[in-house]
């Protein structure tokens, strides 16, 4: 009999209800919501419960994160959690009834047949992969034991799924292999490290002996010091002359005269903050206790930075020369007072000559007379520069001071200048109001000592201007000319006493006394004197005082 479309949407439906039913059935069973069933067969109705055992185990293989299944003797899956269905992303009615070698990983179907022979017998556990919907292969670690059911023996598999620790693992190894070739590079860079090290410190060695061997055979004592000021480092020289020990001679006081000890330690502590050269003239206690005059330079060795690493001194026992420079200083005191006598007297006769009138003089002899009472003049200027000399040596180089008016001191010097060198354009610069205390005729002299030298050193240009003005609290002075200038190493050593530049293409008379006199007549003043110049393009020499507030 053929049924109707009615008919049969019907069936379907009622069908449907059904097997909606049945799944809500299993599902109630498989959670433990039911713990007794009443099925109708064809001896009636049927009571089948739950042992609470079961319904225990049931809720908990449920829970579990791990996939959990249950298999007959002939593979064939009897139950599964949604945990394993959920991993393979396959429905869970899809699974139940299905072989479990159905969805291993080809590879991987012989080891379960054999991991499954074996479990009958005793647990065992394997890794192995299993295919997911989508084909792809997921690795597992399944456990496999035994279970003794109402039905007969079945077998239990607990699967692990190993994805996000199989990933960590090639991570790990991935990391490890890269912490190997780091290693590896770390190993080359550290051998080539220590071949530079050793290189290095070979260098270093053959630099440090290098230094040992050139300190320990020059005559001047040598040390080095820490940028603290810490000596660290004296040559053999410096042990044989003092007797002392390296912890000895750090202090001072045990080898520095005690009138020198204060501006020694001045010094040298002023260097170390500034970083300049350390530079003084001292007496060093020998052995024996006795002290001799030294001359201890020291400069500072720094990094490409600039930064101090050390610093390194030598001392230079100039006692022959100072004993040699106070007699010559005596032989000068002595010289200049005699000759002064004889000079002025002499100078006295030739004004009589050339003021006698009974009875007419030659014009030829009064030519001569001229000429040697200049002569006379040059010669009185030397000595009195001698006699200067011999007073700043001996402490003796003083003078009065009263408030000086700066214009009044430059009008004078360039009048006077102009009388004296009148082929020179000599000219004068002031400002208004500026006034020192001071010496008007020692001012005078280093003025006309500035102006002396650059005539002398101008044989050209003969343009000299000699200019005033304040800069805040002092008052400079200088004298600027065109001349053959002077160069780096000359500037250093210009004001030092007996220095003359010497030029092979120039020659000038003197001692070289007035810029050293000049300069230690400004230091009675509270002043400084200096310099500035360029080889071939001129000299400024100057000096600055204290300004008085009117």
């Amino acid at each position: 009999m053929t049924k109707s479309v009615e008919q049969l949407e019907r069936e379907l439906y009622e069908l449907r209800l059904k097997l909606d039913e049945a799944n809500e059935t299993i599902e109630a069973i498989r959670t433990g919501q039911v713990d007794a069933l009443i099925v109708q067969n064809e001896d009636g109705h049927q009571l089948y419960t739950l042992k609470n055992a079961d319904q225990t185990y049931r809720v908990f293989i449920e829970k579990m994160n791990e996939g959990a299944v249950t298999l007959n003797r002939e593979g064939i899956i009897v139950y599964s959690n949604s945990s394993f269905a959920n991993a393979l992303e396959i429905p869970l009615e899809k699974v139940i009834g299905l072989s479990f070698i159905d969805f291993m990983a080809p590879e991987s179907r012989e080891g379960f047949k054999s991991l499954l022979e074996c479990s009958w017998e005793n647990d065992c556990k394997a890794e192995l992969y299993l295919l997911n919907s989508s084909g792809e292969p997921i690795p597992f670690l399944l456990s496999l034991n035994t279970l003794e059911l109402d039905e007969g023996t079945s077998m239990s598999v607990i699967l692990t799924d190993l994805t996000s620790q199989k990933k960590s693992q090639k991570l790990l190894k991935i990391k490890n292999e890269e912490l190997e070739e780091a290693q590896q590079i770390s190993v080359a860079l550290n051998n080539q490290l220590e071949d530079t090290v050793k290189k290095r410190t070979n260098e270093l060695f053959l630099s440090r002996e290098h230094f040992k061997m050139l300190s320990n055979n020059i005559s001047q004592m040598t040390w080095t010091n820490l940028p603290n000021g810490e000596v660290n480092f004296f040559n053999e020289r410096w042990y044989e002359y003092t007797g002392l020990t390296l912890e000895q001679s750090n202090d001072w006081a045990a080898v520095v005269h005690p009138d020198d000890l204060e501006r020694t330690l001045s010094r040298f502590s002023t260097a170390l903050k500034t970083g300049g050269t350390f530079e003084i003239e001292n007496r060093y206690k020998r052995y024996d206790g006795n002290y001799r005059w030294h001359l201890n330079r020291a400069n500072p060795l720094r990094s490409e930075t600039g930064e101090i690493l050390f610093w390194v001194g030598t001392a230079t026992d100039i006692e022959d020369q100072k004993r040699a420079m106070e007699k010559k200083d005596e032989f000068i005191g002595i010289a200049s007072h005699e000759l002064k006598t004889p000079l002025t007297s002499l100078k006295g006769y030739l004004q009589l000559i050339g003021s006698y009138k009974n009875e007419p003089v030659p014009p030829r002899v009064k030519q001569f007379v001229g000429k040697a009472d200049e002569a006379i003049g040059k010669l009185q200027n030397l000595v009195n520069d001698l006699l200067d000399v011999s007073k700043i040596q001996k402490g003796k180089l003083q003078f009065s001071k009263s408030t000086l008016n700066i214009t009044n001191v430059i009008n004078s010097c360039v009048e006077s200048a102009t009388h004296i060198y009148p082929t020179y354009n000599i000219s004068g610069q002031v400002e208004d109001g500026l006034f020192v205390k001071g010496n008007f005729e020692r001012l005078e002299q280093v003025l006309m000592n500035f102006i002396s030298n650059s005539v002398k050193y101008s044989p050209v240009n003969k343009d000299i201007v000699v200019k005033a003005e304040r800069h805040s609290d002092f008052v400079q002075i200088s004298v600027s000319d065109d001349g053959i200038g002077l160069t780096d190493s000359q500037m250093k050593r210009i004001f030092e006493r007996f220095y003359r530049v010497d030029d092979k293409n120039f020659s000038a008379s003197g001692l070289g006394m007035g810029l050293y006199i000049s300069s230690e007549i400004i230091k009675a003043h509270n002043g400084t004197i200096g310099v500035n110049s360029k080889f071939n393009e001129g000299s400024t020499f100057y000096f600055r005082l204290p300004v008085l507030n009117p």
